[in-house]
């Protein structure tokens, strides 16, 4: 019966698909459409396939939601997504006027059900029978209920449509706020099963830890999962700056001065790298004596005048993240010696394509068969307690708080990996060279041309 169901499903998605090409005037390509969805249905292995015990249990899409709302996400699914780049955002918001406002409005009125269909369907196939994850499904529902509301708003034309707009993909953004670490508990769920030998999980699919890491599939799905989130939240973050920053203005005396000329949107043209690294050490160190009673030094080399127009808040992650990692090795290696611990040190160098933050330590170092593992999901050095702080924010996230706890030390797993995601998504990178038994460089890339487009999934 499971298996009869799993076809049915399988059949009626296609039709669906098929059915909505041809009443857009696709009728050549109906079929074409309707292959892909049986592909997307047998996208995993007959091995890594749910149970049918499994299968019941989980709402699939096609039972959660109705037949128009599906054959709607199918149409959306289909259609590219389309990038932009952050020299873009800055030129067209140099100057928010109510024409430009409408303009990006009625943009993202086209272009975020489009990138939120992507991932639906995307959630909605999964292998391994992480799509039937509990957490992966209400992640699943949160980005259908907010296409459903997209597609449900009336068209934008004026400036009142489009103050109305900016109020609801600001609900969308908080909405969306404990997406990392509810995706990131059905994850763990996964990886759980398949370490434990879940009966739910076929013998095929049984290994040991050092395996996750060979799990392709699972890891390029948060790659992508993932870097779509972060431009969702840039695009909807940067138009409701944009609309604040203009209502600020138009209301204002003609004699006022709004005082933050460097700022287009949620991107700052004149971002000092010396003031965002030192916020990110002061923050990394007071998480290192919470955790240790103890924190390393960290000196930093750089010319204070140096310049360049970037996210503020996605500079701070990343350096945020190499510098607490640095702090935790070193702290580690010299917790019971008798010098004091070696300092970090940060150097940050100006090139003519990009600006690049190289962070040392002398941590020890990484084993040279561990270095790949370190940018794969799920894998961190420390003990399994910020699993149940996770647990605790997804189910927080289920009630819909955003959740506002301050960072541990060590995680669950993610921090290099979303790092690296921040800086290429504008054209930067970041890099881990290791000295195992000395300790680590990491280098962190940032295109200060700004005119790579979005690395969209």
């Amino acid at each position: 019966r499971a298996a009869a169901r799993a076809a049915r499903l399988g059949a009626q998605t296609a039709d669906a698909a098929a059915d909505a090409a041809a009443r857009r005037g696709g009728l050549a390509t109906a079929p074409k459409l309707a292959g892909w969805c049986a592909r997307a249905q047998r996208s995993f292995s007959a091995s890594a396939r749910p149970s049918a015990a499994l299968l019941a249990a989980s709402p699939s899409l096609k039972d959660a939601h109705s037949t128009d709302v599906v054959e709607d996400i199918y149409r959306c699914s289909f259609q590219r997504q389309t990038g932009v780049s952050l020299k873009y955002m800055m030129n067209f918001g140099k100057n928010p006027t109510t024409e430009n406002l409408v303009v990006s409005a009625q943009f993202l009125q086209n272009e975020l059900p489009v990138r939120l269909a992507h991932r639906v369907t995307e959630l909605e196939n999964l292998p391994m029978g992480l799509s039937d994850k509990a957490p992966i499904i209400k992640v699943r529902d949160w980005y259908v209920e907010s296409f459903r509301e997209l597609r449900a708003m009336a068209p934008v034309r004026t400036a009142a449509d489009e103050a109305a707009f900016s109020q609801d993909i600001e609900r969308i953004l908080q909405r969306h706020a404990n997406v990392v670490p509810m995706v990131a508990l059905g994850v763990a769920e996964l990886k759980e099963e398949l370490m434990a030998g879940s009966s739910r999980i076929p013998a095929a699919t049984k290994f040991s830890s050092d395996s996750w890491s060979n799990l392709p599939e699972i890891h390029m799905f948060l790659d992508g999962f993932y870097m779509s989130r972060i431009g969702l939240r840039m695009l909807i973050g940067q138009h409701v700056a944009l609309h604040k920053a203009h209502v600020t203005s138009a209301s204002a005396p003609s004699n006022f001065t709004r005082g933050e000329d460097d700022w287009v949107g949620l991107i700052c043209t004149k971002v000092n790298p010396v003031a965002v690294a030192e916020e990110a050490i002061e923050d990394a160190r007071a998480v290192c004596l919470r955790h240790y009673g103890c924190a390393p030094e960290v000196q930093v080399f750089a010319d204070s005048d140096l310049r360049l127009p970037y996210v503020p808040g996605h500079l701070h992650q990343c350096l945020f993240e190499l510098i607490k990692n640095s702090l935790r090795a070193v702290t580690d290696r010299y917790m019971d010696a008798d010098e004091d611990p070696p300092p970090v040190r940060l150097v940050v160098a100006d090139g003519d394509e990009d600006v690049t933050f190289k962070v040392s330590d002398e941590g020890g170092g990484i084993a040279r068969s561990d270095i790949g593992r370190i940018w794969t999901y799920l894998y961190t050095t420390a003990d399994t307690a910020a699993l149940a702080m996770l647990a605790e924010d997804a189910e927080a996230g289920q009630s819909g708080a955003v959740v506002q706890r301050s960072p541990v030390l060590a995680g669950y797993g993610y921090g290099l990996p979303l790092s690296r995601l921040y800086a290429r998504y504008f054209g930067g990178d970041l890099q881990v060279i290791s000295m195992e038994g000395y300790g680590t460089d990491a280098y962190l890339h940032v295109h200060r041309l700004g005119e790579a487009p979005e690395p969209l999934p």
